[in-house]
Parts: structure tokens; C-alpha cells; sequence
């Protein structure tokens, strides 16, 4: 609690002129509030009793008058405290997500978005609740109180004593629940960030929750979830009521002792009649102060656990940071350069690992390699999303972490796999490359990057909006609006992160020839695992488990027959239509799945004519550990993602496959149960092979069957067949 109120004394300290006025407002109404029922000892004692007139007038006046002038400076105390934590909340608003944009990228990939929406919904609705009703009604009462206990030992200081220590013991009972009212509490907030996440995940997943009718598991789960929400409720409100109710228990009773006491002194002729009245009138007011600051805990403790897990966002360590005074990055002449850089996202496993990269000015450059392998790990520390660990990165032999990491972003563009495009009209999603782009500028980009003509054919033309996440556009319209709002800004280096592989071929390769043509005069450096579109690039490096194992060009690292050569060869052999919707695959490519490398190329032709396309959107679940495997399957376009129960019932991601890869070959021999479960990442094309129709055709040479049952054994004994 005093940490809350620690906190809101800081966002409340740069208005203190504010503060003062709001201060003398509250001082002049509990003045008049208490001063009101003290009135009644002079009006009864000087001026009822003695029949004295012209005192009961001017009382009376200045009581009138008193309630007007007070009645004005509470409308604009009111006006004033409204403005003055409308102006805190803002502020606070302001830092929470000013902070949200300097934090890693690290962070939001082990921060849960229900999390950081909770801090913006309940978490600062606790505490904007605590801010604009309670601190106001806390204040008042402790000013209040303060003020009439003065009052009641001028009236009567044995009866006071009495009164101040019925309401300490009244506030006794706060103090011992006050721990589990605020666990409980937190527990509560916790809990209502867990619900969130789960609404948010549904959401997200609504295609495969109808793809698959798993409406009414779901919606089972989400009972047990808000139930156990409830109970947690029910337990935390009722210990904040029980904050609230134990005062004014305690206080009702001793206001009747106070009254009792008061009566008998009055009736023994030591205190007056309307020194009795006035007394009881202010320990009336005394009550309700005690009575109001204990009805607002439940409030502040809800706002203090708020606030606590606002502060935990807030603490939440800024890792990439400018130096101080550090220089903008001047515009890039000659090179950039990676120097024995060594870095991990975790100390003990290192993503990269000495690598050394030269990259010219105007360059073509691209990076590839298996998924995991470090490749986009290196783009995100060209970008300045991370520093190495060991080693430099330098532009023009400046290190990166020496100059602004504005200046350093503002020099390139990034086209990215899924592009993210705001719910704004597609002008709005352009002028993000450079806000303070021209309306020529916004249409020079898009012709260049040939969208041009679809947008004026719009309806809202530019003004269009592109709906949640650009859901309106197609996929080549995301990534052409994309581009246009790369090339807004002229970038010197263009950043292209797997920019074309979740698009269907002839999408593909329109983007591709637009991306070829906007990089000339630029540095441009892709990252890519579909080797077919870097064929062109000055210098490729092939990255294997964070180390640059090969680099040159594409022609040079065929013929070294290396790492390279082979994920080209296995990335080779398909025939995909231009819309993706139908593939095949040549007798050639069979031969480089080890199960079917012994079979004669006839036979391979009539095996190759079993396969059938299927085609499956990002998400789609396409086995799950332990049914039983009845196909085998190629990845012609596209990733997945392989992932195996472990204990606990947890699952963890094992492997990512990518074109060319292969799995569940055991299964056209063999109904064994699948080993792990394998969903796709992005849209994908397979090739699948039924084992019926296998059999069928293997029964024409048995020779090879057996041989092939010999080596499906020899797998499953050495447990090479890791895949599903």
C-alpha cells in the first residue's frame, strides 16, 4: 500500500500547483463540514436558550453564507482533481507503452499479449478506479478526521479519549487480513490475465477451432477456467468486504458507548446540552472518516496489486540502449561487416559462433541454411534488435552499438514472410515508412513497387482500409504495400526476411522480380531457405548450426558439392502450377529418399504418379502423436513444425522441416503409431503417398520389398526415423 501510494505521489509531483490548489479546496470544505455540527453548542448553549436573537442570526448567516461560498469551491475542486488524474493516468499510459517500445524483441517472445493487455485493461482500471474515487474520498476523510478529533477535545477531552480508543480498535481488524486481502487479490489479477490470454488465443484460432468443431471442448474448458476464476473471486471479494465491514462494526458500537457517556455526563450537569449535541454530531462525521477510509481499502489494494504488476512491466530491463550522446550513423559507403561475432539468446547455447561476414555497398547478399541455423538470428543483430555477445558488427567500420540505433534503422528496409499491416487505410500503412512522406511520395512508392494500379482501382482508392492485420488484402497485396511502405523511405540497405515463401509460385514470382528490380543501387541482403530465388545473388553464406560453413556464388557452391549442393538437390525435382495447387515430383528426387534410393527408375516413374497434393493453411495439425501413420509425406513449399509430448504433458518443439524434407516414410511398410505431431507453420504444399497404393505396386518386385522391410527395421532400430 505504501509503495502504491508512493507511486502515485510521483506521477502526481509535476503538478503541484495542481496539488495546492486541490489541497487549500479540501482544507476549506472539511473546515466548513466539521465546523457545521460544532455550531450547534453556540446555537443551542448562546443563543436558543438565552433567547438571544441577533447572535442566532448572525450565526445562521454565516452559516449560509459559509455553505455557498464552499459549494463553489467544491465544484471546482471536483473540475480540478478530475483534470489532475486525467493528466496522471495519461501519464502513466504514456510510460507503460513508451516502455513497451524500447523492451527486446526478446521480451515479447516470452510475454504472453493477454499479459501485457491486462496491464492495460484491469491492471490501470484498478488503479484509474483507486486515482479518481478513492484517494479523493481518503483524503477528505483523513483531513477530516484529523480536524474533528481536534474539535472533540476541545469539547469534551475525557469523552474524546474514549472515542479515539473505540476507533483504534476498530482498525485492528483491517490489519489482520490485510495480507491475505492482498495475495488474495493478486491471485485474482493473475488469474483475469490467464482468461484474457486464453480469449486471445481463441481468437487467433477461430479456422481451426470450426476446421476441426472444437467449439464444444473449448467452450468446456473456458467453464473450468472462469470457474476457477470465480472461486478466486469470491475469496478475494470477500476479504476486501470484510476490510470494509469490520470498522464499522466496531465503530456503530462505540458510537453507542460514546452516546451513553455523553448522556450521563450531560445529565450529572458537566457538559451541556449542546455541547452533547454538537460532540455527537462531530463523532458522527469522526465515524464516517474512520467508516470511508476503510470501505476504500478493498479499492486501493485491488489498485496497489495493479500497480505492482504495471511496475513489473516497467522494470522489465532495456537491454539495447544508445549510448550517451552517441552520433547518427552516416549514410552507408563502402561495407558492413560481421568480425568473430559470437552470440546466444541464453548464455549457454550460442546461436552464432565466429562468424565473419563482408558485405559491399550495392551487393547482393543472401544468407541460408536449415531452420535454427542462425541465419535470421545474424539479421536481427545487423538490425540492432541485439548486440553480440562477442565480437562487431560495423558499418563503414563504425560499430553499430557506437551510434543511434534511429540512425541505423532509418537506412534500411525490411520486407518481411508475414508482414504486418495496421488497421489503417493503406495510405496510412505507407506513410509508416516515413510519416512525413508527401501524398506524391505515398503514390511514387507504390508504383515502384507496382500496386499502384490496384489501389486506384479500389473503391476508397488510397483511403482504403486494409482491415485487422491487412485481412482485407490479398497476400500479394500485403506484401506489395509492404514494399511500398519500404520504399518510402529510400532505404540504402533492404533487409528481405523469407519476403516471398508463404506465397503461392506465380505470387512468388511477380514479388521476386519486383524485389530484383527496387534492389539494384541498394545493398540488399535476403534470408531465405528456397535456394530457387538467391540463384542471382554476388554472394551467398551458408550457415550450419551458427557457423558459416560455405559462401560464394550460387554456381561456385554447386560445384563443390557441399552443404549447399545438397539443399539445393533436395530442394529439386518438383513441379509445382502456378496457383500451387497441384505438384509433382520426378523419379530423380525419389532416388534422394534413402527407403527408395535401391528402386529402379520405372518403378520410381509409376511410384512418383501415386503422390497427391494436399495443401494445408498456416496452423493446420497435419498428424498427431499416436495415430496410426498410413501415408508419407514430402514438403514441396512451405515449413512445419514437429513437436513430441514429453513429461509433464507438455509438448516441446523438436524440429522444423522445410521444402524438400520428408517424413513418415516407415509408414508404407509399417501401421506403427506416429512419434510426434507435426503442424504447419506457414501455408504448404505436400506431396503424400498412401501405403495401400505403395503395396499395391511393390507387390511387382517382392524382391525389393524385403529389402526395403530390412531397412524400415534397421531405422527403427537405430532410431533414425525421428520424424513423425
Amino acid at each position: 500500500m505504501n509503495k502504491f501510494l508512493g507511486r502515485v505521489y510521483v506521477y502526481l509531483r509535476p503538478h503541484r500547483r495542481q496539488m495546492a490548489l486541490l489541497l487549500t479546496g479540501m482544507i476549506a470544505s472539511i473546515v466548513y463540514d466539521t465546523m457545521l455540527p460544532f455550531s450547534f453548542k453556540f446555537l443551542i448553549d448562546d443563543a436558543i436558550e438565552p433567547r438571544n436573537y441577533k447572535l442566532l442570526v448572525l450565526i445562521l448567516v454565516v452559516l449560509f453564507t459559509g455553505g455557498l461560498l464552499v459549494s463553489l469551491i467544491a465544484v471546482g475542486r471536483d473540475y480540478l482533481y478530475a483534470q489532475l488524474s486525467a493528466d496522471m493516468l495519461k501519464d502513466l499510459r504514456l510510460q507503460i507503452f513508451s516502455h513497451l517500445q524500447n523492451l527486446p524483441i526478446e521480451f515479447y517472445s516470452r510475454k504472453r499479449p493477454g499479459d501485457i493487455i491486462a496491464n492495460f485493461s484491469t491492471d490501470l482500471a484498478s488503479v484509474e478506479n483507486a486515482i479518481a474515487t478513492s484517494l479523493p474520498t481518503g483524503a477528505m476523510s483523513l483531513i477530516g478526521l484529523v480536524f474533528s478529533t481536534i474539535l472533540l477535545f476541545i469539547l469534551q477531552w475525557k469523552l474524546a479519549l474514549l472515542a479515539m480508543l473505540g476507533l483504534s480498535v476498530c482498525l485492528i481488524g483491517p490489519r489482520l487480513i490485510r495480507k491475505k486481502s492482498t495475495d488474495a487479490n493478486d491471485r485474482y489479477k493473475n488469474a483475469q490475465a490467464e482468461v484474457l490470454n486464453t480469449v486471445e488465443e481463441n481468437i487467433s484460432a477461430q479456422t481451426i477451432i470450426k476446421a476441426f468443431n472444437l467449439k464444444h471442448l473449448l467452450v468446456n474448458k473456458f467453464q473450468d477456467q472462469v470457474s476457477g476464476l470465480s472461486r478466486i473471486a469470491v475469496r478475494a471479494n470477500f476479504l476486501s468486504f470484510m476490510m470494509e465491514r469490520t470498522p464499522g462494526i466496531g465503530v456503530l458500537v462505540f458510537h453507542v458507548i460514546v452516546i451513553c457517556a455523553g448522556t450521563v455526563l450531560a445529565f450529572q450537569g458537566l457538559f451541556s446540552i449542546g455541547a452533547l449535541v454538537a460532540f455527537n454530531a462531530i463523532f458522527v462525521i469522526v465515524s464516517k472518516s474512520v467508516y470511508d477510509v476503510t470501505s476504500i481499502l478493498p479499492q486501493l489494494m485491488q489498485a496497489a496489486a495493479g500497480m505492482e504488476r504495471i511496475d513489473r512491466l516497467l522494470r522489465e530491463e532495456v537491454f539495447i540502449q544508445d549510448e550517451l550522446n552517441a552520433p547518427a550513423l552516416p549514410r552507408l559507403a563502402r561495407e558492413i561487416a560481421f568480425r568473430n561475432v559470437n552470440f546466444g539468446y541464453t548464455p549457454e547455447q550460442l546461436i552464432l559462433k565466429n562468424v565473419s561476414i563482408l558485405i559491399h555497398r550495392g551487393s547482393s547478399v543472401a544468407f541460408v541454411g536449415s531452420s535454427g541455423s542462425g541465419k535470421s538470428t545474424a539479421i536481427n543483430l545487423l538490425m540492432r534488435f541485439y548486440d553480440p555477445g562477442s565480437g562487431v558488427i560495423t558499418f563503414d567500420g563504425i560499430d553499430a552499438r557506437e551510434v543511434t540505433q534511429n540512425s541505423l534503422r532509418t537506412q534500411m528496409g525490411v520486407v518481411l514472410q508475414e508482414n504486418f499491416l495496421f488497421n489503417t487505410s493503406i495510405r496510412e500503412n505507407i506513410k509508416y515508412g516515413k510519416p512525413d512522406a508527401g501524398d506524391a511520395d505515398i503514390e511514387a512508392s507504390a508504383r515502384a513497387a507496382e500496386i499502384h494500379g490496384t489501389i486506384t482501382s479500389m473503391p476508397g482508392g488510397y483511403d482504403t482500409l486494409v482491415g485487422e492485420r491487412g485481412g482485407r488484402m490479398s497476400g500479394g497485396q500485403r506484401q506489395r504495400i509492404a514494399i511500398a511502405r519500404v520504399l518510402v523511405r529510400d532505404p540504402e540497405i533492404l533487409v528481405m526476411d523469407e519476403a516471398t515463401s508463404a506465397l503461392d509460385p506465380a505470387t512468388e514470382s511477380a514479388i521476386n522480380a519486383t524485389l530484383h528490380r527496387i534492389g539494384r543501387n541498394r545493398t540488399v541482403i535476403s534470408v531465405t531457405h528456397r535456394l530457387s530465388s538467391i540463384t542471382r545473388a554476388d554472394q551467398i553464406y551458408v550457415f550450419d548450426d551458427g557457423h558459416i560453413v560455405e559462401q560464394g556464388k550460387h554456381e561456385e557452391l554447386l560445384n563443390q558439392k557441399g552443404y549447399y549442393s545438397a539443399l539445393w538437390q533436395q530442394q529439386s525435382g518438383f513441379l509445382l502450377s502456378g496457383d500451387g495447387e497441384e505438384a509433382e515430383v520426378t523419379a530423380e528426387r525419389l532416388k534422394m529418399i534413402p527407403m527408395l534410393e535401391g528402386l529402379g527408375d520405372e518403378l520410381l516413374t509409376d511410384i512418383s504418379r501415386l503422390f497427391v497434393t494436399e495443401r494445408y493453411s498456416p496452423g493446420y495439425t497435419v498428424v498427431h502423436e499416436g495415430d496410426q501413420g498410413d501415408k508419407f509425406y514430402i514438403i514441396v513449399r512451405g515449413r512445419v513444425e514437429v513437436t513430441k509430448i514429453i513429461a509433464g504433458g507438455s509438448t516441446q518443439v523438436v524440429n522444423v522441416l522445410e521444402d524438400g524434407d520428408h517424413f513418415g516414410e516407415i509408414a508404407l511398410l509399417k501401421s506403427i503409431p506416429r512419434i510426434a505431431t507435426v503442424a504447419t507453420i506457414i501455408s504448404t504444399v505436400f506431396l503424400t503417398l498412401q501405403r495401400d497404393l505403395f503395396l499395391s505396386l511393390m507387390s511387382r518386385a517382392p524382391h525389393l520389398r524385403h529389402i526395403l522391410e530390412e531397412q524400415a527395421a534397421r531405422y527403427i532400430q537405430q532410431g533414425q526415423d525421428n520424424r513423425p
